[in-house]
């Protein structure tokens, strides 16, 4: 449990964090055609430290940036590389909502995770929430396992990189600053980027047409982190995690209205089910709140 535990604004944060994974979902899409995810991911990150150092000069919070964890920063930041790289391919290759259908197996790994090397406490209401959120991911995206695509493998793998992530990301956020944090995810990454892309022949830069969402990418990237990494200071991730299914629904209408993807009656019912696991989750949140002792 954190030392200042707010259910409600980490849930609001957490929204935060959802609308701006959606942004840079949409944003991909646009420039997969054109790069690679390697390209997408080195741009991405050097927009995001551009805008890291910048915030943070201009609050006069570069102090706060520390190298005493390098390590687990260095590792945090190989996972999410990892992951985020998976993400990127499988946005190109499947429909937007069984990419986010099957990324979102990651809040199941962070509550097991958490409760294993975390020691966060594991409630019959949070297995509930995150029983039926799988549930109606498992409705909306009805993945076809006998035939698997690797776009289908590559967003499912990037699950378990992204749990390790959550669950690395909430350990720094109880010694970090969010400006240590966010800076060594953009440093790191793009280091990790420029090595990816020295390992290729050739580069396709920039152009007029693809920079404003590679901003895009960079900026809502940035924000979806420093939302979430504030929102994991504020409450449990075996909390927050089974909030982020409200992204599914949300996704689903994008891919309906600006790439022409069908949804069916069974997208809809399988949004509601994920709309009831996030209420049974908020409710069991608000009552830990009510509960825990005062400090």
């Amino acid at each position: 449990m954190p030392d200042t535990y707010r259910p409600a604004r980490a849930a609001l944060w957490m929204c935060g964090s959802i609308v701006s994974f959606s942004m840079m979902a949409v944003a991909g899409r646009y420039v997969s055609e054109v790069h690679n995810t390697f390209e997408i991911m080195t741009f991405r990150s050097l927009v995001g430290l551009a805008i890291v150092l910048l915030l943070a000069l201009a609050n006069r919070r570069l102090g706060e940036i520390r190298s005493n964890r390098l390590k687990q920063h260095f590792f945090r930041n190989l996972f999410h590389f990892t992951g985020q790289n998976l993400w990127f391919f499988a946005l190109a290759s499947i429909p937007l909502a069984q990419v986010f259908a099957l990324e979102f197996t990651s809040p199941i790994w962070v509550i097991v995770l958490s409760f294993l090397f975390m020691g966060e406490r594991l409630t019959g209401a949070r297995m509930l929430a995150a029983g039926l959120g799988f549930l109606g991911i498992l409705v909306v995206a009805r993945p076809d396992f006998s035939a698997l695509e690797p776009g289908t493998v590559t967003a499912a793998m990037s699950a378990i990189f992204f749990a390790a992530t959550i669950i690395m990301t909430k350990a720094l956020t109880r010694h970090e600053s969010i400006v240590s944090i966010l800076f060594w995810l953009t440093g790191f990454q793009l280091c990790f980027g420029l090595v990816a892309l020295g390992a290729h022949e050739s580069i396709t830069w920039p152009t007029l047409v693809t920079v404003p969402w590679l901003v895009v990418i960079g900026a809502a990237g940035l924000m979806a982190h420093y939302c979430l990494t504030t929102a994991l200071s504020l409450a449990p991730a075996s909390f927050l995690m089974p909030i982020d299914f409200a992204r599914l629904p949300l996704v689903v209408v994008i891919g309906m209205v600006l790439f022409g993807e069908q949804a069916d009656a069974l997208v809809l019912l399988g949004g509601g089910i994920i709309i009831l696991a996030n209420w049974i989750n908020l409710r069991s949140g608000k009552n830990a709140a009510v509960r825990a002792p005062a400090i």
